[in-house]
């Protein structure tokens, strides 16, 4: 009996074989995967296009794959789950409905992330969950014009690529309903342009674990120009990456 267990030890370890290799090779080949959504009901950005045409590119440029689309029936649990991170790229206004939002909760609920670029703050106003994961809702804007962005946090993946102080062109969101919550990690200089409206104390860019997912947000993202400034570019590609949890 004794010659015998070697042997039964061998044949098990061999049939593990297959099995190890599989789940070696599922971890060298697996891609994250990303859902770019652009459903608008209200205003809608001349900037999305070009949004999704950024993300795509970094799709191609750090080999994750990327789809996008405005159909809200997406929003079902079974095809959320393959992806790592749904982007809200300038929605407006109601873009799910009860049993889609349900769906979304669901899969945030099951370690799912969300990155929020700009207008997603002006999104779903009758949805409070909505809020507290955004991290806070649009109130108002002034006209596009130049202000100072000032860095918060300089080691986040998302700001280490920024100056402490960024001079830039853009649509600068007020906020209303700021979730206590949330990690800031840009805000502007409300003395350096006209028409802030949050009492000096105003983000612009924050990050938090929401729900048992994560979330990441930007307000800038409002000009096409954006989208060919390689900072802002590197600053979008950093909250998709905190956001799939591959840094912080």
């Amino acid at each position: 009996m004794t010659e015998l267990i070697p042997n039964v030890k061998r044949t098990i370890l061999l049939a593990l074989i297959p099995f190890l290799f599989y789940n070696v090779a599922k971890s060298q080949t697996d891609q994250m995967s990303v859902l770019v959504f652009s459903k608008t009901s209200g205003y809608r950005h001349e900037s999305i296009e070009t949004g999704i045409a950024t993300v795509t590119k970094m799709g191609t440029k750090y080999d994750f794959d990327v789809d996008a689309t405005e159909d809200a029936s997406m929003f079902k649990r079974d095809i959320l789950s393959k992806y790592d991170v749904v982007i809200f790229m300038c929605t407006t206004k109601d873009v799910l409905d009860d049993t889609q939002q349900n769906e979304f909760i669901a899969y945030i609920q099951s370690g799912g992330a969300f990155v929020g670029v700009h207008a997603a703050a002006d999104t779903e106003y009758e949805w409070p969950w909505y809020n507290k994961l955004v991290g806070a809702w649009f109130k108002s804007h002034p006209k596009t014009q130049e202000a100072v962005v000032q860095r918060i946090n300089p080691t986040h993946v998302s700001t280490k690529m920024l100056p402490d102080r960024w001079t830039r062109t853009d649509e600068w969101y007020n906020y209303k309903n700021i979730a206590t919550d949330i990690n800031v990690l840009l805000k502007l200089d409300e003395s350096s342009y006209e028409g802030g409206d949050n009492n000096g104390d105003h983000p612009i860019a924050w990050y938090h674990e929401f729900d048992g997912g994560r979330a990441w947000y930007t307000g800038l993202g409002h000009t096409k120009e954006s989208y060919s400034d390689p900072l802002f570019v590197d600053h979008l590609w950093g909250g998709i990456q905190y956001a799939a949890g591959l840094a912080n």
